[in-house]
């Protein structure tokens, strides 16, 4: 008999895996500042539909594996994701309701706070760049959300036991 707990967790791990990739996938020049945030995309989906399996916790250790995939300060990810996904966590039953305009919404908001969280870390750090490269995830981010989530509920069906 096959542990049915660990069959339904792999599909949520490729996503991720598959989220990091796409994080640190060579992007012609003019398009990397407008690279949607995988990662936190991911998290926001799978911490709102399985937010008693994955939470603050496997934010942060998926944040400590893209400072380091990213070779950014160590933790500033983690403590960016970890932030998400309490708020996602907090807020899950209301999230799981809301039409597919008011979901993107609240996903533009939560990657605005995540962008703010990096934006801050790296002014105390006293690291410039420019606001594209924390206002263009954002935008792609929401405007790329809805066919995200709608392929990420396919593959929900295989978690679920």
């Amino acid at each position: 008999m096959s542990d049915s707990r660990g069959d339904r967790r792999w599909p949520v791990i490729l996503c991720f895996v598959a989220a990091l990739m796409l994080a640190i996938a060579p992007m012609p020049d003019w398009a990397v500042p407008f690279r949607p945030d995988w990662v936190t995309l991911t998290l926001i989906y799978w911490v709102m539909i399985l937010p008693h399996t994955y939470s603050v916790g496997s934010a942060w250790l998926i944040g400590l594996i893209l400072d380091v995939a990213q070779g950014t300060l160590l933790g500033q990810h983690a403590l960016a994701l970890s932030l998400v996904a309490y708020v996602t966590v907090k807020f899950h039953l209301q999230l799981r309701v809301f039409p597919v305009s008011q979901m993107t919404a609240t996903v533009f908001a939560l990657l605005a706070l995540y962008q703010f969280i990096l934006f801050w870390i790296n002014g105390v750090a006293g690291i410039n760049a420019a606001a594209v490269t924390y206002w263009g995830p954002v935008i792609s981010g929401a405007i790329i959300w809805p066919v995200l989530a709608m392929f990420y509920g396919s593959v929900r069906y295989r978690v679920r036991g």
